[in-house]
């Protein structure tokens, strides 16, 4: 609290005014609800708003409690690709659910980041932007080019997606959105990216979601909110066009040839069983890679989008069930990096635990060690 105070003390009060005006703006409170919910009058939210009085720590403590965001969000220089998507948006628009969950994510790294940059291992410097794909074949193009990038061949599937996106510089974290809203999301970071993925959507379209993201990242898209990537028509935009770098990343096309080649000899709807469980992908996108690839007519691929894999499928053909992206996850080295600031004293239990979105329990952090006493009398002389 005591470093929060010091910021605050440091921060114009006209730019944490305007801060507090942007997060009211977005949760489409008017000056009185707020003044009301949070014990002030809304001649006193306006001067705050204004830079003209002063917001003590408590004050401005139960406005972002009030807002639904963290204190420190208010404290904090936001991350420029955030501050560039809001200013184009304007503020009368308000933030989808998926919005404001990627922008407190990408503050939590940002703030992990900051105190353990190492154990995090995001990029030092901006990285080689691949060049924005502009047609199909480009697409299929960048596919080739990012799996070198991660370092697999032309043919493997791609199991370890969250893992191998990570070592380049962008964290996956996955939450429940519901139905109805976005696939997923993208925001370039001073230092990497950080992509949201909805867990509500199966494992295969979860990964579509991710591969797509990927594509945002490396062509340097500073935020996008995507819907529907399985439902993209193949035209010449560039969301089409990175729907067909995703599938072309997950299905490539020599490996899936081959694999189509060794279990053809079953009936259809029994190979397509196969090769999404190997390539872990979902039937849409399995069906959709088929057809453009010329390995299946219309009508199979029709046949294989109302495919369903059950659990006899499993038990009888021995098919691996995966769980990437499943509920709310985190990608491993954010939790390294949160597990070493909270060792060495950086941040407190609640803190952590916090960071680490309720994925861990007290008993799950590890025992700090004890202090001796003249380390003790260091903290206090």
């Amino acid at each position: 609290m005591c470093a929060k105070l010091a910021h605050m003390a440091e921060l114009d009060e006209r730019a944490l005014g305007a801060r507090i005006r942007e997060a009211r703006e977005r949760a489409a409170l008017k000056q009185g609800e707020l003044g009301a919910l949070v014990g002030l009058e809304r001649t006193a939210v306006n001067k705050i708003e204004g830079g003209v009085r002063k917001v003590t720590a408590l004050e401005l403590s139960d406005i972002a409690s009030v807002l639904g965001v963290r204190m420190s969000s208010f404290l904090a220089d936001p991350v420029p690709a955030l501050v560039s998507h809001r200013s184009s948006q304007g503020l009368d628009t308000a933030d989808s659910k998926i919005d404001r969950l990627l922008a407190s994510i990408a503050a939590d790294v940002e703030f992990v980041h900051s105190l353990a940059a190492e154990e995090l291992g995001l990029p030092a410097d901006e990285g080689e932007t691949l060049q924005r794909p502009s047609t199909l074949a480009d697409a299929d193009h960048l596919a080739l080019q990012v799996r070198d990038l991660l370092g697999m061949d032309a043919r493997s599937p791609l199991h370890d997606l969250v893992d191998r996106t990570a070592s380049i510089g962008l964290l996956t974290f996955s939450r429940d959105l519901g139905v109805d809203t976005a696939d997923a999301g993208t925001i370039l970071l001073r230092h990497g990216a950080v992509s949201l993925v909805n867990s509500r959507n199966k494992v295969g379209r979860r990964r579509l979601a991710l591969a797509h993201e990927l594509g945002h990242y490396l062509v340097a898209d500073e935020y996008t909110i995507d819907w529907r990537v399985t439902d993209l028509p193949s035209g010449g935009d560039i969301e089409s066009r990175l729907d067909r770098f995703a599938r072309a990343l997950l299905l490539p096309e020599p490996g899936l040839t081959a694999a189509w080649d060794q279990h053809r000899a079953r009936d259809l709807r029994e190979t397509a069983v196969v090769l999404a469980s190997e390539f872990r992908v979902d039937m849409a996108t399995l069906a959709r890679r088929l057809e453009e690839l010329s390995l299946v007519d219309r009508d199979g691929a029709f046949l294989i989008r109302g495919t369903t894999t059950t659990r006899a499928d499993i038990v009888d053909l021995g098919l691996f069930v995966p769980m990437d992206l499943e509920g709310t996850s985190l990608p491993l080295p954010y939790q390294k990096a949160v597990l070493r600031a909270f060792r060495d004293e950086q941040i407190s239990q609640e803190r952590a635990l916090e960071l680490l979105h309720d994925t861990f329990a007290e008993d799950d952090l590890p025992s700090l060690r004890p202090r001796r006493e003249d380390e003790i009398w260091n903290f206090v002389s």
